[in-house]
């Protein structure tokens, strides 16, 4: 099955989305909607956004946690397919909950659930990048049979230690490359390590724009582009006060059925192809693609190509929409 992608460069803006859908045309209208979850007694507002209305449903899970979800906008592939961007719990204007140590894994794999409930399709494909790839990878684990397909972008089957000293490592390696001509890259590790649990909302949006420059090749030769987007990121410090272990589902990999895409920039410093190698090894059948150019947002930095290489997957492994959606 193949589906034309338009290709287009990366100063293409993402339309509007209606700020309340029209919830009599059902639960994939275009626009916000906003749904009631119970986490263990307590009825908690549950956010998602829809945007395209045409093919196979992608449910696309952002990063963080505690990030919010607007900076995954991906324009080019709601052109191929309905979208539907989760807004995670704890974030934007979703709900809070009632202990913040409850912003765990298992936590966000329960509101994913009632989302995917409520969309009442046959099943979705599941796009998760970064930490929202943690959340897709557990949520494939337990809930197979809602699966048509899985995108895990930039994203790793484990954390921990080894995890985040790699990540601090090469952080530290960026900082000594460009701290000659931008000085300001001196604090990017710090930042990167901060304990965002302690901040309030602005403290933890203020690190997260500081080391952005970081996760982009070439910043500050396209920062008419990315400036931005820069300025538009935001994130939610209490969601980093969920206690529980660190991720690893690394002996679980050869349990995933679905088909998936992996998906890396090659200049990833976070969560790049030294943990991207290990879904593709572990995940039976699955397919890497490696993107040359690109760090952790390469829908942003190269919006055709990382839409010709998702796009193309999807369309060989989506079901048709439910009836009536």
């Amino acid at each position: 099955m193949t589906q034309h992608v338009e290709s287009v460069n990366s100063s293409v803006v993402p339309a509007v989305l209606p700020r309340t859908a029209d919830s009599a045309a059902g639960p994939l209208a275009p626009g916000t909607h906003t749904i009631t979850i119970d986490h263990k007694g307590t009825a908690v507002a549950q956010r998602y956004h829809v945007a395209g209305a045409g093919g196979p449903v992608c449910v696309a899970l952002s990063g963080g946690p505690g990030i919010g979800w607007e900076y995954l906008r991906m324009p080019l592939l709601e052109r191929a397919f309905t979208v539907v961007y989760v807004e995670p719990v704890g974030t934007g204007e979703s709900g809070r909950l009632p202990d913040p140590r409850d912003y765990t894994l298992p936590t966000y794999t329960h509101f994913l659930n009632g989302v995917i409930g409520h969309l009442a399709q046959p099943s979705v494909t599941l796009l998760g990048h970064s930490y929202g790839g943690f959340v897709a990878q557990q949520y494939t684990l337990e809930h197979p049979e809602h699966l048509a397909s899985l995108v895990l972008y930039d994203t790793s089957p484990v954390t921990g230690e080894e995890f985040w000293a790699d990540a601090v490592a090469n952080m530290e390696r960026f900082a000594r490359r460009h701290v000659a001509e931008h000085p300001e890259v001196a604090t990017y590790v710090e930042a990167l390590t901060a304990p965002l649990g302690r901040l309030d909302d602005d403290g933890a949006t203020e690190c997260l724009r500081t080391t952005m420059p970081a996760y982009v090749v070439d910043y500050w030769g396209r920062e008419d582009e990315f400036g931005p987007a820069r300025g538009s990121l935001r994130m939610y410090a209490e969601p980093s006060l969920g206690e529980g272990p660190a991720f690893d589902v690394r002996e679980q990999l050869s349990g995933i059925t679905a088909p998936t895409l992996v998906l890396v920039g090659a200049e990833d410093f976070i969560c790049g192809p030294r943990w991207a190698r290990m879904l593709h090894e572990g995940i039976p059948g699955a397919r890497l693609a490696v993107l040359d150019g690109t760090g952790h947002l390469a829908h942003v930095e190269r919006p055709a190509e990382f839409t010709e290489a998702v796009a193309g997957f999807l369309l060989e492994h989506t079901v048709p929409r439910g009836p009536g959606h």
